[in-house]
């Protein structure tokens, strides 16, 4: 799976590094140093995912996760930080971010996250038979990518399309945060479960009437989280 990476971070050693890691691994990769230069080369090459330090001058790397998100709800995008509480992993998050990492890192495991993401990304026409879910007035459609509520089409992100897909494939089933964490990360040490109610959050505001009071997206108390809706599947082409 080859791909084009953006990766902004101002230490211009440690983006020479991932560049290499990225190149080894038969990607391309663009090189930038400011946030403003991140939207600039986002708009001009289209990359698949986006490596985005937290720390940048000129324009943030939280500005800017803020202006991608912005501008498509498509492109992958992985944060890098030295913060590493829960709160400032909860703020990427919020910020649309599909995956964060922490200072210092080992490059190996960043590479494993950006093949994570590249898969849950890529939407290959190409690709064999999927599946349409839907859910109430919910249709995912697993081969792709896409979300629409009454027909009217969603912008996810990776990580709240892999969530809405997993609930769907289940209507009414009840999914603790861990199960759904599972499901959309795996085991991770530096994701925590307070990062799938980032994920329902934003997808409660992309479709309910009244994300206060969800009719589709609902919390058990004490549990977890279901998706409402009569189940029904079917494969495509």
């Amino acid at each position: 799976m080859c791909a084009h990476v953006l990766i902004a971070e101002d230490d211009a050693n440690q983006a020479e590094l991932v560049r290499r890691y990225l190149e080894h691994e038969g990607h391309t990769a663009s090189v930038v140093h400011d946030g403003r230069a991140a939207l600039a080369e986002f708009h001009r090459s289209g990359p698949d995912l986006v490596i985005l330090d937290v720390m940048m001058p000129v324009l943030d790397g939280r500005e800017a996760c803020r202006a991608l998100r912005a501008a498509s709800d498509d492109v992958a995008v992985l944060m890098l930080t030295a913060r590493s509480t829960e709160e400032d992993l909860l703020d990427g998050l919020d910020l649309g971010a599909d995956d964060y990492m922490t200072k210092p890192y080992s490059p190996r495991e960043l590479m494993a996250r950006v093949r994570t993401l590249l898969r849950r990304a890529r939407r290959s026409p190409g690709r064999p038979a999927g599946t349409v879910l839907r859910a109430g007035p919910i249709t995912v459609d697993t081969s792709r990518y896409t979300v629409h509520f009454d027909g009217a089409p969603v912008d996810c992100t990776p990580g709240e399309f892999q969530l809405l897909a997993a609930m769907a494939a289940h209507p009414g089933h009840v999914f603790t945060r861990a199960r759904l964490l599972e499901r959309i990360h795996g085991i991770d040490r530096f994701i925590t479960e307070r990062s799938i109610d980032v994920h329902v959050k934003n997808l409660r505001k992309k479709f309910e009437p009244d994300p206060r009071s969800p009719r589709w997206l609902v919390t058990v108390f004490g549990v977890g989280y279901k998706l409402n809706g009569d189940a029904h599947a079917e494969r495509t082409a």
